[in-house]
């Protein structure tokens, strides 16, 4: 959604311009046009430019905090069936491989995924977009992968461009046929059939931006990834990898190799593999909740950041990762990985709109998308402070108010 009217937000006790260097401006203000943000600055000095009283829309921020909006680079949020029983078995001491082998985690969402009809699936797909958009994210990343045949691949890419037309939030979607291997078949088979089938499929469809596969142990190996992430760039996708996420298997090493926008999780990464990345300007995305899930320890980012990579936080909203608020996430981040809170914000922000290569939006900048966030706080370190509240008051997406106390206005 794009505005075509415009906006200022005026008098914050602070906004919190963000990007890499997490720029903040006490008693501030934002001024949008046809959907761009045109200035920043001082309240004093956006208003002799831009009077409230003269702009379509104006709101009063006195008191509060303007942050962007989040930037969601990695969720599999598309999906059906319940199971949440999962989640107690987990803390019986079952672990996530030891599902996946009995047929449950994601081989039990394919089969609820393929036996769901398509406005099963755009109805809970927009439900879950009402909630991450009360939560204030304003982008987000979805994958399909719960289908693994071609036919229900498309379905879910298909779902997603539904959204994408029917809900306020930018939903960029992520061809993951490569998410798992299905119960009749076997890694290389499947690899071959995502390969020569799915893919030329996909991109014929021509919904899906990126082609993202999960190269881990017993799952897929660094070669069939390659296969798949090269012939999905040959198809015109961009690469993306779960890399490193139970064992270090190579993934990040072979995102930095195929020039993939992202790779994500990296539990099990290296300094090495952190190096890698950053030399190839791969954004590695950190997924906190999936660690709170799991009771595993939380990835380090320290080698990330002295390599000089951009780090991102993202949710990992999935079935195993029911995990809306990218305000919680940044709570994790700070808490699980030491993350002081701007940058946290600014992983949330800045770097989760590079890793989807959305270059024009993640901070509060002139020339950048419309999209922030008002919150009911003095400042942005109570987004990750009152983990459990949502603090986000009013979201704007593209100069256009979206949603106000949690209450979503959709197309």
């Amino acid at each position: 959604m794009t505005g075509d009217e415009s906006l200022v937000v005026h008098d914050a006790s602070e906004v919190f311009v963000g990007g890499a260097d997490a720029e903040r401006i006490d008693d501030a203000a934002v001024a949008i046009e046809d959907g761009t943000v045109v200035a920043v600055g001082p309240t004093e000095e956006v208003t002799r430019e831009h009077p409230p009283e003269n702009a379509d829309r104006a709101v009063d921020a006195s008191e509060k905090t303007v942050v962007p909006g989040f930037a969601d680079s990695h969720t599999h949020s598309l999906f059906a069936g319940d199971r949440s029983d999962e989640f107690a078995a987990k803390l019986r001491g079952k672990d996530y491989q030891d599902i996946l082998a009995e047929g449950g985690g994601i081989l039990r969402t394919v089969r609820a995924v393929r036996e769901a009809s398509d406005d099963e699936l755009l109805d809970a797909m927009l439900e879950r977009l009402d909630a991450m958009c009360a939560h204030g994210t304003t982008t987000v990343e979805v994958k399909s992968g719960y289908g693994l045949d071609t036919e229900t691949e498309l379905r879910m890419l298909d779902v997603l461009d539904r959204a994408d037309d029917a809900h306020p939030v930018d939903v960029v979607p992520t061809f993951m046929g490569a998410h798992a291997v299905p119960e009749d078949s076997d890694a290389e088979s499947y690899t071959e059939q995502v390969v020569d089938e799915q893919l030329p499929a996909v991109a014929e469809q021509g919904v899906a931006e990126f082609c993202d596969v999960f190269c881990e142990e017993g799952v897929f190996s660094v070669e069939q990834s390659r296969r798949v992430l090269e012939a999905g760039v040959e198809h015109g996708l961009t690469p993306k990898v779960h890399a490193e996420e139970f064992v270090r298997l190579g993934g990040a090493q072979l995102a930095a190799e195929v020039g993939a926008t992202s790779a994500d999780h990296l539990l099990h990464a290296s300094p090495e593999d952190a190096q890698a990345i950053a030399e190839a300007g791969v954004v590695p995305v950190f997924l906190p909740g999936t660690a709170f899930g799991l009771g595993a320890e939380y990835a380090d980012h320290v080698p990330f950041r002295e390599a000089g990579a951009t780090v991102a936080i993202a949710s990992d909203f999935n079935p195993n990762c029911y995990a809306p608020s990218m305000g919680f996430a940044t709570t994790l981040a700070c808490v699980g990985m030491r993350l002081p809170p701007a940058e946290a914000l600014a992983a949330a922000t800045h770097g989760g709109a590079l890793a989807m290569d959305r270059e024009d939006r993640g901070t509060l900048a002139a020339g950048q998308r419309g999209d922030l966030l008002v919150l009911d706080a003095p400042s942005h370190v109570h987004v990750p402070y009152r983990f459990g509240q949502n603090v986000v008051e009013t979201v704007v997406t593209g100069g256009s108010v979206v949603a106000e106390s949690g209450v979503v206005r959709r197309e």
